[in-house]
This record gives structure tokens, sequence and C-alpha cells, in this order.
């Protein structure tokens, strides 16, 4: 049986999407694990979970095993953010002999192939945290650390939690305004009180990480009119406006009609007040630029670029995108929006 034409991987905080690609598009075999950034793994670490769902796929499509399954792998990553990171994951995921060439890159592309042919686009993604890329099609791209707070990001699941708790706990006490959140936290974490969550992580019985699990109850107290998670929702919105903004003028396309995706947990949620704000925003401030949620899981464009440097025609990303739509349907019956965190 001859090897795959294209291994594809999307690798995100909260999961992983390994896929085998024909060259015709067809999707051979489709495998999801947990997440696999190696800002929490480590880089053997995040290669071996990789390595273990590659060869998951490789026993589905009925492959030998995962050594030389394909003729290129792609591997976009949460967590490939700095020059650095992207060269020692090269190494390592290259050093497992998956394919004849690997690429490594942000996930966020993958996200941004998945979303648009067009060559002159931008992609914000916001889940567990959030990032931004712009491409133009001179081959130019504008790219962001995505390193949280110490590398000027605001905003994901992580920091929706976060900046939650900070304004419920001032409620509590007096020093802050009354708040829904208060009660909607500490339903969510299943304690008896706001200040029964504050101990529980001080104390390290409940994790900080699950902070990102309060993106949805910050999105639905933001639904109901709550003042403060109206803020919260608006700075949200305002963050991914100046992202765009920020790619658009490095890459001298303010004054040229340019694709904007959004995708990640947070953007793909469907909440009323954060579009608007986010519509409101480019109107005033990139009145060429047109925002769309994609409709399409960023294993599809990991899938895509992958073809994409084999040559494949049109016909095979249409192949290849209405089998991801089947299988990702089947997989999660929610589709590719899934939870906030990515």
């Amino acid at each position: 049986m001859m090897n795959a034409a294209v291994l594809a991987i999307d690798g995100g905080n909260s999961k992983t999407d390994v896929a085998l690609v024909a060259p015709s598009g067809e999707v051979l075999a489709h495998v999801r694990g947990p997440g696999s950034s190696p800002h929490f793994l480590g880089i053997d670490g995040c290669a071996d979970l990789l390595d273990g769902l590659v060869a998951r796929a490789a026993a589905q499509a009925g492959f030998e095993g995962a050594v030389g399954v394909a003729d290129s792998a792609g591997a976009y990553l949460a967590g490939a953010d700095l020059p650095g990171e992207t060269a020692e994951l090269t190494k390592a995921l290259t050093a497992r002999g998956w394919a004849r060439e690997t690429v490594v890159d942000n996930d966020t592309f993958a996200l941004l192939r998945a979303g648009t042919d067009d060559r002159d686009a931008v992609a914000v993604v916001c889940g567990a945290g959030i990032n931004c890329v712009g491409v133009s099609r001179d081959g130019r791209q504008a790219r962001f650390p995505s390193l949280g707070r110490i590398s000027g990001d605001w905003g994901g699941g992580m920091q929706l939690g976060d900046e939650a708790l900070w304004w419920a706990a001032r409620a509590v006490d007096g020093r802050g305004e009354p708040t829904a959140l208060v009660h909607l936290i500490a339903e969510r974490f299943q304690a008896d009180s706001l200040e029964d969550v504050i101990e529980g992580l001080h104390y390290g019985r409940l994790h900080t990480g699950d902070l990102r699990m309060l993106a949805p109850v910050v999105l639905q107290a933001a639904s109901e009119g709550d003042a403060i998670a109206v803020r919260i929702v608006e700075r949200q919105a305002e963050e991914v406006v100046v992202l765009v903004l920020a790619s658009l003028r490095r890459l001298e396309l303010l004054e040229k009609p340019t694709t904007v995706v959004l995708g990640g947990g947070v953007l793909t949620s469907g909440n009323d007040l954060l579009h608007a704000g986010i519509r409101r925003g480019l109107r005033d401030t990139a009145p060429l630029a047109a925002a769309h949620t994609t409709g399409s899981a960023p294993i599809v464009g990991a899938a895509l670029l992958g073809l994409d440097r084999l040559g494949a025609n049109r016909e095979g990303e249409s192949r290849l995108r209405a089998s991801f739509a089947q299988i990702l349907s089947e997989t999660d019956p929610r589709g590719p929006v899934g939870s906030a965190a990515h």
C-alpha cells in the first residue's frame, strides 16, 4: 500500500487532531487526542504525544507504522511561537521520520488556511489564549509572540476567566460593583461560594488552568446584560480589532480589501455582543477588512497547506473539505466550534 500524501496535525492547548490525506484529497484517517502544546509538555513530551497519535492514524488507515507514512508532514501547533521554538520542534518532529519533509508552524496558520483561499488575509484565534497572523500576496507575514501578558497579549479563555474572577472577588468584599459573575463562577466550579473558589485556587485544590472554563460564563453573563461581563467582552472585541489593525498596517493592507478569519472557541461561540464589537471596531478603523467566523476546523487548514505544498488542485481541496465535514460532524456533533479553549 502506498503512503499518504499528507500528514496534517493541528495541535491546540486542549485537543490535537491528526489526519492522513490521500493525493486526491480523500481523508484516509483522523484521530483526536489531548492538547500537545510544548509550553505545557516540553519539546520531547509534545513529540511523544504526536508520535502516538500519528501511529494511531497510520493503523486506522491500514499502514504498517508511523515512519514514512506520508510524503509531507505539517504540524501546526499552539506553542510554536518564537523562531527558536519552531526550530527545535522541527528538529524533534523531523527525527520521528513520518515524512520526507516536515513543516512546523503556529496553529493560527492552519486556522487562516481553513478559513480562506485569499492571499491577503489575517486570522485571529481566541481560544485558551489569543494569537494573530497576517499574510500578503508578496509573501510577507505579520505575527506576534503570543506569550501572554509578558508579550502584550490580552484575551482568550484564560484571560477572560482571570478577569471575571478579579471583578467577582471585588464585588464580594465591597471594593467593586455587584455582578452576577459571583454566583455564576461559584456554580461553574460547583462550589458553595466564591470564597470557596478563591481558597481552592490558593491551596491548589483547584487548578488555575481551569479558569478558562469561565469564558462561557462571561459570555453568558454579558448576553444577559451584566455590566461587568459586558465590559470584559467589549475589551475582548477591542483586542481582536487591535491585532487585526496592527497586522494590516505592518503588511500595508489597510487600503486593500482583506479577509479576516476568526476562530477559536471564544470567537466561534456566537456571542452577539462580542461580534458586534468586532464589526464596529473594524468598520471604524479598517473598513475594507471583511471578517467572518470560519466554518472549518483548523485541521482542515493544516491538511490544505500540505496539499498546497504538493500542488494539489481545487478538486482535491473540495474533496478534502467535504470529507472532513462528514468526519468532524461525527467526531463532535457541535461541529468545529467546540469549547472556549482551543
